[in-house]
């Protein structure tokens, strides 16, 4: 009749996303790509634990996308140099390990590239202007309406 709550709740979660994505500064939009990586990473693990195939592949898709079309597409190599050049190989290389991951169904190779993210995420917050601050990532659940941030790219 007014529709289900599941819609209505990710409606919701929309909004909200999309009100944080554009109040974010760049430097936030950077640790939300780390945290939408991260999250999906611990979602692809779920579904490699209970068997769910199609799960686990949207779900590293979902991560491969984020690190190819955010993470990777936000580095500017002009101004970069040798830092952007090294982080745009680590980029290709965690891309790599996740689709080998998912035709292997190996986690300890998600589990290698969540270790990755989340030391580069931990020096992403390190070099943060000052009162920016990024909290803590997240736990690693499968929350049906965490964010899907899957579509940004540079900021």
């Amino acid at each position: 009749m007014f529709g289900s709550m599941r819609s209505g709740a990710n409606a919701y979660a929309k909004v909200g996303i999309e009100t944080g994505v554009v109040a974010a500064s760049p430097h936030k939009l950077i640790v939300m790509l780390f945290d939408g990586a991260l999250a999906a990473l611990a979602t692809a693990l779920q579904h490699m634990n209970t068997g769910n195939i199609p799960g686990k592949g949207q779900a590293l898709s979902k991560a491969i996308t984020i690190i190819d079309s955010g993470l990777r597409a936000s580095l500017d190599h002009k101004v970069g140099g040798e830092i952007a050049a090294n982080l745009d190989a680590l980029y290709e290389y965690m891309s790599t390990r996740l689709m080998t991951a998912n035709l292997n169904n190996q986690p300890e190779l998600i589990e290698e590239v969540q270790r990755l993210l989340q030391d580069l995420r931990s020096a992403w917050e390190a070099i943060a202007p000052a009162g920016q601050a990024a909290p803590e990532a997240p736990p690693a659940i499968n929350d049906p309406l965490a964010p899907n941030i899957s579509g940004l790219v540079k900021a």
